[in-house]
C-alpha cells in the first residue's frame, strides 16, 4: 500500500519501507530523533529526496493536497485556521455520530475552538484527518492529551479503520497502546530507521 524508498529526510540517514494495506505500524525513538519530520515528509509537508508510493502511484505525480487527499498527516498539535471544529470539515460531511463516539457532544462542533479543551482538540482532530476516508493515516501522539477513557474512544476510532482497510503510521511514546494497535515496530536511532522494514 505505502512504501517508500531512499527517502532522504533532515537528520537521517535515507530511509526505506513499507506497510501493507490494513497494517499499523508504529515508529518510536527518543524526543527529536526525527520521527514527526519523517512523517511530513511522507506526507509532503516537507522537502525531501526520495520515494513514496501510494500502491504503485508516486507522490511526485500529484499536487501536495492531491496527495494528502490520500496520505493524511494529523499532528500531535493539530492546526486550526476557523471559528469552529465544523468549518473545517469538508462540504456534505457530517461528522457528527463519529464526534459522540469520542464522548464529545454534538454541540463542540459549532462551538469555538479556543474554547474546547486541548484533549477536546485533538479528538476533533482525529475526526477531522478520517472523516473524508483516506488511504493513509500518519498519526504523530494521536492521544497524547487524553485520558484513560478517551484514549480507549480513540483507539476504537482507529481500529475500525484499520479493519476497514485502512493503512496507518503510529508515532506513539505509550508502549502499551503501540501493542494495542501496531503489528509491527520501526524505531529511530541514532540516525537510523531500524526494525522489521518490509
Amino acid at each position: 500500500m505505502l512504501r517508500v524508498e531512499n527517502l532522504q529526510v533532515y537528520g537521517l540517514e535515507p530511509v526505506s519501507f513499507s506497510i501493507a494495506r490494513g497494517e499499523c505500524v508504529a515508529i518510536g525513538g527518543v524526543s527529536g530523533s526525527g520521527k514527526t519530520v519523517l512523517l511530513r515528509a511522507i506526507a509532503d509537508l516537507d522537502m525531501a529526496e526520495g520515494h513514496v508510493f501510494l500502491r504503485d502511484q508516486e507522490r511526485t505525480s500529484m499536487t501536495g493536497p492531491q496527495w494528502r487527499r490520500h496520505v493524511r498527516y494529523s499532528a500531535a498539535e493539530p492546526g486550526w485556521w476557523a471559528e469552529t471544529p465544523r468549518e473545517h470539515f469538508p462540504t456534505g460531511f457530517q461528522p457528527d455520530k463519529t464526534v459522540e463516539g469520542l464522548g464529545l457532544k454534538r454541540s463542540h462542533l459549532d462551538k469555538s475552538v479556543s474554547l474546547l479543551s486541548t484533549g477536546e482538540r485533538q479528538r476533533m482532530a482525529l475526526v477531522r484527518a478520517m472523516v473524508d476516508e483516506p488511504e493513509v493515516l500518519l498519526l504523530d501522539e494521536p492521544t497524547g492529551a487524553l485520558d484513560t477513557k478517551a484514549t480507549g474512544q480513540a483507539e476504537q476510532l482507529i481500529k475500525n479503520f484499520i479493519n476497514s482497510g485502512g493503512t496507518i503510521l503510529l508515532v506513539s511514546h505509550d508502549p502499551a497502546q503501540v501493542k494495542r494497535l501496531a503489528t509491527r515496530k520501526l524505531s529511530i536511532r541514532d540516525g537510523k530507521l531500524v526494525g522489521n522494514q518490509k
